[in-house]
């Protein structure tokens, strides 16, 4: 039994989920021993007087939702393009745009959060297939396409407003953004677990996962096996707005208005090196999105991190960025090619030596 869990810990060890767990532990143990109580869970009553869950780890998982949601939609964009789309943080402000929008044509009930929802989501996959049809249709290279909605989609979703930062306000938008009553979790955590539970069920259970590394992993074969690149990289594309507007959403909720300049700035880049730090090729091909979630969640772990040790908001990106190249050069080929031939050495001093006390 001790045999079967030790090979079942170095398999994980040697699997693409190696670096995110590596890099894991290294934060829990270096926060662990920084400040033991860093984990520690606490119960508080918040402004309605709801008693809900506190401390940092309900941070981390709370504080990384609408990334994990968005590094879900990015690794499937990298599997099947072989590159990245730099606009998500864009297309999210033009769909919390419409969503606000939405909710302030009417009386914000249950029915006018779903419809908002809705046509946010219609409105949002339009963007994302503009980018899709470029690249699937016209061969431009993800990133250089997806730079036109990067620049212009921010002054878009300050157009769909009229130029303003309009609020929005309602215990239904709190709910989502905060807390349910009676349930102790914050709600943007229960939307990502769901979200991952149906994302997950789509790729096992259709070919949707197959077709998709198939059309990454090389094209022309993929079309000689009657799987049509053009189509499924528009699917991942259409994926993808449903993703930047569950993400726009739930930040719309968080704040309670909608403001074109910061909402969720920057955003795209940490989705990438979510999806690198999680083992996946940024060359497209076989992904798993374990390992992108499991990248999110350090990204926030370490920011939260910096802050608890008083590092300054201006000063974190520079941290983050440090530790983030460590990480990623750690996972590259170059560095696993060292470590397998290190290992092999290893290996072969070790059968020598036994050869020769044997003997």
């Amino acid at each position: 039994m001790t045999n079967k869990i030790v090979n079942q810990i170095k398999k994980l060890f040697q699997s693409q989920l190696a670096i995110p767990i590596v890099a894991l532990l290294i934060l829990v143990v270096f926060n662990l021993i920084r400040d033991p109580s860093f984990f520690s869970i606490g119960i508080k009553s918040n402004n309605f007087g709801n008693t809900v869950l506190s401390g940092n780890l309900i941070s981390i998982l709370n504080g990384a939702s609408e990334l994990v949601i968005l590094s879900i939609g990015m690794t499937l964009i990298t599997s099947a393009t072989k590159g990245q789309d730099i606009s998500i943080g864009a297309a999210a402000a033009i769909a919390g745009s419409v969503f606000v929008k939405i909710l302030r044509a009417g009386t914000i009930n249950a029915g006018t959060i779903l419809a908002a929802l809705i046509v946010a989501c219609l409105v949002a996959i339009i963007f994302c297939l503009f980018n899709g049809i470029l690249i699937a249709k016209f061969n431009i290279q993800p990133m250089i396409a997806s730079l036109i909605l990067y620049t212009a989609g921010r002054p878009i979703a300050y157009w769909i407003n009229g130029g303003a930062t309009p609020n929005v306000e309602s215990p239904l938008l709190t709910y989502i953004g905060g807390f349910i009553p009676h349930i102790a979790i914050p709600t943007p955590i229960l939307v990502v677990i769901a979200f991952i539970v149906l994302i997950n069920l789509l790729l096992k259970k259709t070919t949707l996962s197959l077709y998709i590394q198939s059309v990454g992993i090389n094209e022309r074969a993929a079309k000689l096996n009657g799987i049509n690149p053009v189509v499924w990289k528009l699917v991942v594309f259409v994926i993808l707005g449903v993703c930047v507007t569950m993400a726009g959403s739930i930040n719309v909720c968080r704040i309670g208005l909608i403001n074109h300049e910061t909402i969720l700035l920057d955003i795209e880049m940490d989705a990438i090196l979510a999806v690198a730090i999680g083992g996946n090729s940024l060359g497209g091909g076989k992904f798993k999105l374990s390992g992108s979630i499991l990248g999110a969640y350090i990204i926030q772990a370490l920011t939260i991190t910096l802050y608890a040790m008083k590092v300054s908001s201006t000063a974190v990106k520079a941290y983050k960025a440090i530790v983030i190249i460590i990480i990623v050069v750690a996972g590259s080929p170059v560095v696993k090619a060292w470590l397998g031939k290190l290992k092999n050495k290893i290996m072969e001093k070790h059968a020598a030596k036994a050869k020769v006390e044997a003997k």
